[in-house]
């Protein structure tokens, strides 16, 4: 509540604090600021790209461990890994991966495919991310599909057989449906996340949201105004008010469609 009181002031807290009630022109200044424009424009082509990608990697994971391979347990470790491991750490990793005499620029020449600075090119940087963050946040979501998968009766699938059904017709017909509700929250959990990048753009630009501002999301804008730009705390707070607007409301769409697909 504090956050949408700051919302709608003008905020000094060096020396004496100050609080000037400015009504709703924070909100009226993010339609000019360039900045905001370009922050929600990375984030929601960010949202749009990471969230199905991680979702269909998920299922895909929860599907392979769930079809009785050899080394079960093993893959399941492995493929987990991934989200043990810490957000800052994983993100350093990565850089070093990303450099431009790193892992993957010499995987790419070995296999004749052109190489990349993924660090330093605009057009190059936020996609980087986007490719971390698949890669390390797929295995949660996978545990979860695992756990509805294992669910599923077996009798299901034994009558499908006898109706002649192959193997995609079954987990198109049969295991697809049957997960939809587990789909949409993480679906819904993804978006919730993704919507909220901040440590791995911050750490990939140190701050800056750079090269060019390509790596710059809503939230590390946020954090900008509120702690690194004086008097602009107020507007900050409007940032995110708006943000969990934004958030709140795609969340709710989601949940209808998921509602409305189920009545079919």
């Amino acid at each position: 509540m504090f956050a949408v009181f700051l919302a709608f002031h003008k905020v000094q807290l060096l020396g004496t604090a100050s609080f000037e009630f400015v009504g709703f022109d924070n909100f009226a200044r993010m339609a000019h600021d360039t900045r905001a424009k370009i922050a929600l424009w990375n984030t929601v082509k960010y949202v749009v790209i990471v969230v199905p990608c991680q979702t269909v990697l998920a299922l895909v994971l929860a599907a392979t461990l769930n079809a009785g391979l050899k080394g079960e347990k093993f893959f399941r470790i492995v493929y987990f890994l991934p989200t043990l491991t810490s957000s800052a750490v994983l993100t350093l990793i990565f850089m070093w991966m990303y450099n431009q005499n790193g892992f993957i620029n010499h995987v790419l020449e070995a296999v004749g495919l052109p190489t990349y600075n993924w660090l330093g090119d605009p057009d190059v940087a936020l996609n980087a991310i986007m490719i971390m963050n698949i890669w390390s946040t797929a295995p949660y979501f996978m545990v979860i599909y695992l756990a509805a998968l294992q669910d599923i009766p077996d009798s299901l699938y034994e009558a499908a057989e006898l109706d002649g059904a192959n193997a995609w017709q079954k987990f198109w017909h049969i295991t697809v449906p049957y997960l939809r509700p587990v789909t949409s929250f993480v679906v819904i959990m993804g978006l919730i996340g993704t919507f909220q990048l901040f440590d791995q753009s911050y750490i990939f630009s140190a701050g800056s949201g750079g090269p060019n501002n390509s790596t710059l999301t809503v939230v590390l804008l946020i954090y900008q105004y509120a702690f690194k730009t004086l008097g602009t705390m107020g507007y900050a707070a409007a940032l995110a008010f708006a943000l969990a607007i934004v958030i709140l409301v795609a969340t709710m769409l989601q949940r209808k469609l998921s509602k409305e697909e189920s009545l079919y």
